[in-house]
């Protein structure tokens, strides 16, 4: 690498600004952010620019007012000395909603490079009056984007999901071939520029078992995926005909695929939180801005005991630092080769 490369880099990795929302403060949120930051290297620390969306109440309950480069941005009134804790409720819910949607609002307007968010209760969304299924549509909805793709990872697998938090009989009413291919694309464009793969290759999953054998166990595999696979073709993405999905994660782990579509929630997640629980990472790809997360709830039952793991949002800090820092430095690198190209 040259020394002016190298001088972009170093300035790529010192500007990654971070938005990190508490999420649902009756739960563990909190305790895994302050572990966390505490657990990562003290280069890897100093390298960003974080801040804490929440309420100053939870930011020194948590005690996260000793940790320097953790700023509050003070967004809610939630107090962990005066509001039900280690359960959902409409306080706590609102006081979720109102730091995830204050942490988007930053990122629109690029105060921060993305957002890291803390598990939240959907229970407690309902019950302080939000309609959204989960974080994935309210991001989709604040941010103005067409769609977003769950992509997961973890355990040597990244696994995106053609459907979300669905019905498995409603499944198949959801996969809409549009939709198939405009996911599948955002996959692939993801794959190229945020996770730095030259010619991604993607694992269709099937819908049935044994994708459908031929249409002995159903016949979605040829009326709508196989279609959506030809057209991805044309258009230059490497993707697999459907494939029985329980070898093809098998295959993905030996190295025949850089990520694998999933048809529905269980049949990508199972395999992932299988190889990585505590340890995976949920990646909204397709928004304008990065976010990620651990790939667990607010664990309720064992919050404010002081023993929730951390290593999910760990992994999910270190993934969106990545991932800002490779858009960071492809912007400079380009904005370098087009100075050079005017000398």
């Amino acid at each position: 690498m040259t020394e002016r490369a190298d001088s972009a880099e170093t300035t790529a990795r010192r500007s990654v600004r971070l938005a990190i929302t508490m999420g649902d403060p009756a739960g563990i949120g909190p305790e895994i952010v302050r572990k966390a930051l505490l657990a990562l290297d003290p280069s890897e620390l100093s390298a960003l620019d974080l801040r804490f969306y929440g309420s100053e109440a939870v930011f020194r309950a948590a005690h996260l007012h000793t940790i320097p480069e953790l700023s509050l941005v003070a967004v809610s009134d939630f107090d962990p000395d005066r509001d039900p804790l280690a359960s959902a409720s409409a306080r706590s819910g609102a006081a979720a909603a109102q730091a995830l949607l204050a942490a988007i609002d930053a990122a629109n307007e690029r105060q921060v490079d993305g957002i890291v968010t803390a598990p939240l209760s959907k229970e407690g969304l309902k019950l302080a009056g939000y309609s959204w299924p989960g974080q994935t549509e309210c991001l989709i909805e604040r941010s103005g984007s067409e769609r977003a793709v769950m992509l997961f990872v973890g355990g040597g697998l990244r696994v995106a999901l053609a459907t979300r938090h669905v019905a498995l009989r409603d499944v198949v009413g959801r996969l809409d071939p549009h939709a198939l291919e405009s996911d599948i694309a955002i996959l692939d464009h993801s794959l190229r520029h945020e996770f730095g793969i030259d010619r991604p290759r993607i694992g269709l999953c099937g819908v049935n078992p044994h994708a459908g054998e031929h249409g002995l166990f159903g016949d979605e595999e040829s009326r709508i995926l196989t279609p959506v696979v030809a057209r991805l073709r044309a258009r230059g993405i490497d993707i697999s005909d459907p494939l029985p999905a329980d070898t093809l994660f098998v295959k993905q782990r030996r190295g025949a695929f850089d990520a694998a579509f999933a048809m529905y929630h269980d049949q990508g997640l199972i395999p992932v939180k299988l190889l990585a629980f505590g340890g995976g990472v949920n990646v909204s790809i397709g928004l304008p801005f990065i976010r990620t997360s651990p790939d667990h709830g607010t664990a309720y039952d064992i919050a404010g005991r002081g023993v929730a793991d951390p290593g999910s949002f760990l992994e999910a800090l270190r993934l969106a630092a990545e991932i800002a820092w490779r858009r960071r430095f492809a912007g400079l690198e380009r904005a370098r080769l087009r100075d050079a190209g005017r000398e």
